[in-house]
């Protein structure tokens, strides 16, 4: 195996175990935001102010382990967007459940869209494709409920941050399963072809 094969497996081993960790935390702060749905706004924000720290990391990980352009773009651009959610949230540790839930409208709101955009991005297989789509989608309808409806409560939005939170888990270990099935049919075929 030559150095060049040997860095994608790396790349490709380390973005997979970025995507796992993503998942996973995305499905245990979904839980928690379930299982105690009568947390308080300010527990509620530092939850997401954490969760969007990790998240921005994360991306910012997969942006630079990153060959191609718009990958790195993307991923670039969920980490700040992330970041400044994060921020936001700690800067203002008592706003009302209000502005908590426009707050987290908006950061769901572009983070779907740039998923959705990256779709568009070169050296996505067709079933990654449609989980980014299907997972963008969800984000920006997760927004716009929260948009015509800010009234929630805090209490509502643990619930409804939760659901949305596992599921975009769930959907991001689907991605990173796949994306380990690639690597391994890649390196059988190789080792095939050599």
């Amino acid at each position: 195996m030559n150095t060049n094969e040997s860095t994608k497996g790396t790349l490709t081993g380390t973005l997979s175990k970025a995507l796992i960790w993503r998942g996973v935390l995305a499905i245990a702060v979904g839980a928690v935001s379930v299982i105690w749905p009568n947390i308080t706004v300010g527990a509620l924000v530092i939850l997401f102010a954490v969760y969007a720290f990790i998240a921005a990391g994360l991306d910012a990980a997969r942006a630079f382990s990153g060959v191609r352009g718009g990958y790195v773009v993307g991923h670039l651009l969920l980490s700040v967007l992330s970041l400044a959610a994060g921020v936001i949230a700690l800067i203002w540790p008592g706003p009302t459940a209000v502005v908590l839930t426009l707050i987290v409208g908006w950061w769901a709101l572009f983070t779907g869209l740039v998923e959705i955009a990256m779709v568009f991005t070169s050296g996505r297989r067709a079933g990654e494709r449609a989980w980014l789509i299907l997972a963008g989608l969800v984000s920006v309808a997760f927004a716009v409920a929260l948009f015509v409806r800010p009234d929630l409560g805090a209490l509502s939005l643990a619930t409804v941050f939760g659901l949305y939170s596992i599921f975009y888990g769930v959907s991001t270990l689907v991605v990173a399963h796949q994306g380990r099935q690639l690597q391994h049919t890649t390196r059988r075929f190789a080792e095939a072809v050599s």
